[in-house]
């Protein structure tokens, strides 16, 4: 597990999925602002990628996140669209409702720079984020991410066109906590 300061990235367990589904996935507005494509309903049981983790898969690695004491399932985390040519990546994160508001995410978006810059290598890690979405936008830019553009009416969400903030962060530019927390 990367541990960082409030939260841990670990894989997926069956018992997180209900959970992950009931608070995330089957919420339309959320599934619809985070994803680039209609929401549509998860039928129980499948093994629907966003959920069900297939270990073959090498350029999409999700983890689900938990809180350090405890151990409770507070969101989810993916490095996607894995490049290991051009050394790049996406970051994404989705934090359940009662979660929110709680700092975790900065944490997440840390502890995916370690896994994506130490543990893979990677050169560049890159989020694309709606432009009224500030929790991300803040996440982003206090692990050192810089805005990069604006993708004007870009992304369709329930009934309407919004822009998307594209923001980037190069490993040399990362500035990795001293005492080095993550691990």
């Amino acid at each position: 597990m990367l541990r960082g300061g409030k939260v841990g990235l670990r894989a997926r367990h069956d018992e997180d999925i209900p959970i992950l589904r009931a608070e995330l996935y089957d919420d339309v507005v959320n599934t619809s602002r985070a994803e680039g494509r209609p929401w549509r309903p998860i039928t129980p049981g499948s093994q629907d990628a966003r959920l069900v983790v297939d270990d073959k898969e090498q350029g999409h690695v999700p983890f689900s996140v938990v809180e350090l004491d405890g151990g409770t399932l507070v969101g989810t985390a993916v490095l996607w669209g894995i490049d290991n040519h051009n050394r790049s990546a996406h970051l994404g994160l989705g934090m359940r409702p009662s979660a929110r508001g709680k700092g975790y995410g900065t944490d997440v978006v840390a502890a995916l720079c370690h896994y994506g810059f130490v543990v893979r290598g990677l050169r560049r890690l890159q989020i694309e984020t709606l432009s009224d979405n500030t929790a991300m936008l803040r996440s982003a830019e206090r692990n050192g991410f810089v805005r990069e553009g604006v993708l004007r009416s870009s992304a369709w969400v329930m009934g309407e066109f919004l822009d998307e903030v594209l923001l980037g962060l190069l490993v040399e530019d990362w500035k990795p906590d001293p005492k080095g927390w993550v691990r």
